[in-house]
């Protein structure tokens, strides 16, 4: 083994020492710190991601990842803006979870603290080096970071501004921690430093995700892929429908909440198809349907391709759609429990019994009726910038952030007491 990541993991532990015991006020002034370093090296940064796109356009990469890739200068204030608002949000260590006086007078506290060491396993989102780094430092952990080598120009110029403005708050710069190797092998060398990573946060592809949980040794927060579906009900109004589909699947296609596939009840199929057909045709929207999708396509002269088993379970993240007919709220569910990947559905319906039944009996994260799928964000739930959506059910779900980077321990204080 090449011993980057443990070279870089021991650095990032030193570091998580100082900052774990850092004050509020030092780690706020980081943060901002940090916002205006971005500002005021926008065009360093702007300059090693254009190195990353002219890469990636010659690799043929598709629109929706060069979307996640491409900087601008309304990104990077974005991103500066964000760590200002991290700044606003209370801060998540210290509090006092429970305090209680045992039978034997002893008084106990049990109080949130950092986890210490967090590492970040990404793919083409040079957005997620500040954000987890914004996190991180706000919550009072240090961090390893490997991008992927689509984003690894723009990873490492970021990761350079970040730790500039850390030094110059009087923080360890290796509080932030961005391995500039692009090797595979320093990546699985990452994930066996048990001793030194308190856990593991892997953003990108279901290759990515399966790769890091089948292979790390550290405990890893799954955030999973995205094959979000919207299930038009019987009772839908699809004035509201037609313009929500739109929404969750083109506003962004290349994001982990975008509509990938849509579920219509036969028994409106004919009525809902046309309208929805044609406006999905002019979004340029490829559409992948089953026979009956297929023929009310065909009279409209809308080209639809017909649909395979793996369509249902594919997150496309491109300008692409699945659409299925289903005998009613039965077989949405069993379809969608079957083929999703625990993120983000949606049910459209008038009919609120049918609207909670999906609700409650549908396995993923967030649940939406009449409403899109867009709205799984860090951001949108009030959680200020999110380190990952996570399609577990431990140790968090969802959209998480800070409070999902604490753990707590108990302090107890004696007068001397011994046990019997």
């Amino acid at each position: 083994m090449s011993g980057i990541a443990r070279t870089a993991a021991e650095a990032a532990k030193r570091a998580s020492e100082v900052l774990g015991v850092a004050s509020e006020e030092v780690r706020n002034e980081a943060l901002f710190a940090m916002a205006a370093a971005l500002r005021a090296e926008r065009a360093f940064i702007l300059e090693a991601n254009e190195r990353d796109m002219n890469a990636a356009r010659e690799a043929g990469t598709k629109e929706g990842l060069l979307d996640r890739l491409m900087l601008d200068d309304a990104r990077v204030e974005a991103m500066a803006a964000s760590l200002e608002s991290l700044a606003a949000l209370g801060d998540p260590t210290g509090a006092v979870l429970e305090e209680r006086t045992l039978y034997n007078d002893l008084k106990l506290t049990r109080v949130s603290v950092p986890l210490g060491v967090v590492a970040m396993v990404y793919e083409a989102r040079p957005n997620v080096t500040v954000d987890a780094a914004g996190i991180c430092v706000k919550s009072g952990n240090a961090c390893v970071l490997r991008s992927g080598s689509l984003a690894i120009h723009s990873a490492v110029a970021l990761g350079e501004v970040l730790q500039g403005a850390l030094s110059q708050v009087g923080l360890p710069k290796d509080c932030v921690v961005v391995i500039d190797s692009t090797d595979r092998s320093v990546t699985d060398e990452l994930f066996l430093l048990r001793d030194l990573v308190d856990v593991l946060i892997p953003r990108g592809g279901a290759g990515l995700i399966r790769h890091c949980v089948e292979h790390s040794l550290i405990p890893v927060i799954e955030t999973g892929t995205g094959n979000c579906h919207i299930y038009i009900h019987e009772s839908a109004d699809l004035a509201k429908a037609y313009p929500i589909v739109l929404n969750a699947k083109t506003q962004r296609v290349g994001v982990c909440n975008a509509c990938e596939s849509v579920l219509v009840d036969r028994s409106i199929a004919r009525a809902c198809l046309p309208e929805l057909l044609r406006q999905l045709a002019a979004a340029k929207v490829r559409i992948h349907g089953d026979e009956v999708v297929g023929e009310v396509a065909a009279k409209l002269d809308i080209p639809v391709e017909a649909a395979t088993e793996e369509d249902w379970g594919t997150e496309y993240l491109d300008y692409e759609i699945s659409i299925k007919c289903v005998e009613g709220l039965e077989e949405a569910i069993a379809h969608i429990n079957r083929f999703g990947t625990k993120h983000s559905e949606a049910i459209l319906a008038e009919d609120e019994a049918a609207a909670h039944t999906f609700a409650r009996r549908v396995d993923a994260a967030a649940v939406y009726i009449n409403a899109s799928t867009r709205f799984t964000d860090g951001g949108e739930f009030g959680l200020g910038a999110e380190i990952g959506i996570s399609t577990q059910k431990l140790h968090v779900r969802g959209p998480f952030a800070l409070e999902a980077l604490t753990t707590y321990k108990y302090i107890i204080e004696g007068e001397g007491q011994v046990r019997a």
